[in-house]
């Protein structure tokens, strides 16, 4: 015998009526709404951040809601990964990531290229890098640069 119950019409409309009505978008994911970011939120964060576990720090340092300060102490740590973590972070402030382009660590570096919002001065710099590998990940978001404002061909 299955222990899987399978609700009747009667419980599916239950539950359907009992819902709550998200239907602003109909991007099923959209439909969920996150947790408003609230003032204990952002002292959890700064606690995170000053975490004596790199792996905790790097969780503050990928937290969307960090204040400037969090993100400006982290691009500055003494692990690389935790800096990394800056880089990648597409809320980081373009100067935090100014600073970041010319990090000693070429993985940084390379997080700082791939980033979306990096500015386009860190850019020209990270072009002229020391690191192939970081100046092959600035050619190669170029090239996805270049074939998204590249005219689609019609019809096909």
């Amino acid at each position: 015998m299955s222990c899987i119950r399978f609700n009747t019409p009667a419980q599916r409309r239950q539950l359907a009526e009992s819902a709550p009505v998200m239907t602003s978008s109909p991007d099923p994911v959209a439909q969920f709404l996150s947790p408003s970011v609230t003032e204990s939120k952002i002292a959890r964060i700064r606690r995170l951040a000053s975490d004596p576990n790199p792996k905790i720090r790097e969780s503050a340092a990928l937290s969307y809601h960090a204040p400037v300060e969090v993100y400006a102490t982290l691009a500055k740590d003494a692990v690389a990964s935790v800096r990394a973590c800056v880089a990648r972070n597409e809320h980081t402030p373009c100067d935090i990531l100014r600073e970041l382009a010319s990090d000693p660590d070429e993985t940084v570096r390379g997080w700082v290229a791939i980033n979306y919002f990096v500015p386009a001065d860190a850019m020209e710099r990270l072009a002229e890098d020391d690191s192939e590998t970081v100046r092959r990940l600035v050619a190669w978001k170029a090239q996805l640069a270049a074939e998204a404002d590249a005219p689609q061909p019609v019809g096909v």
